[in-house]
């Protein structure tokens, strides 16, 4: 099924609410940018998790590890019915202050308000090499 095709005014408003979610560990409004039947991938999750109930356990779980300390975007672009994005995330261990600082990419499909599929691209030696 092919989605219609958000403005780039509408990709950066979800992204943004997302990502400051994220940021102040809200984990309900985290959640809740995300459709019921949201299929997730990175590239340690393969298969794709699929279902926000699915989604929502890995949050939780990295969420009780890890306390977000910045979310940098430095591109945001819609093309066709995709929301591309590249970003630098930092955390912090919460067993020992260790920051991990990773750069990626997503690709989004947006439905309703809602993230629809999510697919992330980073470097799994980045996060092997600080023990996370």
């Amino acid at each position: 099924m092919v989605q219609a095709m958000p403005s780039h005014a509408e990709a950066t408003a979800l992204f943004d609410r997302r990502r400051e979610a994220w940021l102040r560990e809200d984990l309900a409004a985290y959640l809740d940018c995300f459709a019921e039947e949201l299929i997730f991938a990175s590239p340690v999750h393969v298969p794709p998790l699929e279902g926000r109930a699915a989604f929502a356990e890995l949050v939780r779980r990295s969420s009780a590890a890890m306390r977000p300390c910045s979310f940098e975007v430095h591109a945001l672009a819609v093309h066709d019915e995709r929301v591309l994005a590249e970003w630098t995330i930092v955390v912090e261990a919460r067993a020992d202050g260790r920051r991990i600082r990773w750069r990626g990419m997503s690709i989004a499909t947006y439905r309703a308000g809602r993230i629809a599929t999510w697919r992330e691209y980073w470097n799994p030696a980045d996060l092997a090499a600080t023990g996370a």
